[in-house]
């Protein structure tokens, strides 16, 4: 369900944010802000919505 390649960018980019960063909202699926550890949740458990954040943090850049 969730592609590995962006799951490993994912990690790449959360290991280098500031503890502090990860509390801040990075992405809004299905009109619900999620932080950057809300979101590593769902890509942890290759969860339909951790597809769907792969996807946005792609779009929007943050995923190289």
């Amino acid at each position: 369900m969730v592609n590995m390649d962006q799951k490993a960018k994912f990690y790449k980019v959360y290991a280098s944010l500031p503890l502090g960063l990860r509390d801040e909202i990075v992405v809004v699926v299905d009109d619900e802000p999620l932080t950057w550890k809300a979101a590593r949740i769902e890509v942890d458990n290759d969860t339909k919505k951790g597809s769907e954040i792969l996807e946005k943090l792609k779009k929007l850049g943050i995923l190289p």
